[in-house]
């Protein structure tokens, strides 16, 4: 059984407090932009969850990158977003999307993209584009494709937000039950912040553990929503382990403040999205 120091420091009101997000100044420029690549023609919604869940988080400017055929639709959706198109399939980008990704603060990939080879080829392109400094955030299908191939990750700032299954695959193995463990050996292997089911891993081994989640949070496109955090409080200047621990935080507090009014697994992710800001203005 691990002990306290093992499983890392609890993540409350007041050690965030003591932690204090960057204060937000100047125009939207300042607050950081951010560009998430996925989306997929049966999964467009993803990508709309994770920016706009990057909005309500503090970022400044929001582009999307997304295949084609739902690049209108998101569009109109997100009427705050720049929304770019690439072609579904064969993974080539438009030299467009690769200039946006020179150009972002912060890159999140992943979410609603269903092809691995197609994301290994995005991640290959977009994560070439960005500089060194760049912030990144994998879900989804982008840490199955990292599981391949560990080079794809060049920037250090860096959180990666798998599941428990998307973990094994990282790991080459399971988990197991100690997910803290879990946590640390995955931000030792891939030299980034991980944030893996309320337990969060910086490399060099410091943890920390969010402890308010409940069984509502598991529901389609909380993940989304929970990724789009992250690269918020990136973009408006928190380093990883700031963001991945805030963002677990505002994740899990948000479902608790939904849960009286639709039950512990009535509320839906877009629900979250609403909610977010308020909670990290209120801690």
């Amino acid at each position: 059984m691990p002990n306290q120091h093992e499983r890392g420091e609890v993540i409350t009101p007041r050690l965030l407090r003591d932690w204090p997000l960057p204060d937000p100044q100047g125009d939207k420029q300042a607050r950081g932009t951010v560009l998430v690549v996925g989306g997929s023609r049966f999964n467009p919604g993803a990508v709309l969850l994770a920016g706009e869940a990057a909005l309500r988080s503090g970022a400044g400017r929001l582009q999307l990158a997304v295949t084609g055929e739902t690049a209108i639709p998101l569009s109109i959706a997100v009427p705050e977003a720049k929304v770019v198109g690439f072609p579904a399939g064969d993974g080539t980008l438009p030299e467009q999307v690769t200039e946006l990704a020179a150009g972002a603060d912060v890159i999140a990939i992943g979410p609603g993209l269903d092809d691995i080879g197609q994301t290994e080829a995005l991640m290959r392109q977009i994560l070439g584009a960005a500089g060194p400094g760049t912030g990144v955030v994998l879900d989804a299908y982008a840490l199955g494709a990292l599981s391949k191939d560990a080079s794809l990750l060049r920037q250090r700032r860096a959180v990666l937000t798998p599941n428990v299954t998307e973990a094994e695959h990282l790991l080459g193995r399971e988990p197991g039950d100690d997910l803290a463990a879990a946590s640390r050996a995955l931000a030792e292997r891939y030299q980034a912040v991980v944030s893996l089911f309320g337990h969060i891993a910086e490399p060099g081994g410091r943890l920390w553990r969010e402890e308010s989640g409940d069984a509502g949070l598991g529901t389609s496109g909380s993940g989304d929503v929970r990724a789009g955090i992250v690269a918020g409080l990136l973009g408006r200047g928190a380093d990883p382990a700031q963001a991945a621990c805030w963002a677990a935080f505002a994740h899990a507090v948000t479902g608790q403040r939904l849960a009286p009014r639709h039950g512990r697994t009535g509320f839906l992710a877009r629900e979250l999205v609403d909610e977010v800001a308020y909670t990290i203005a209120t801690v």
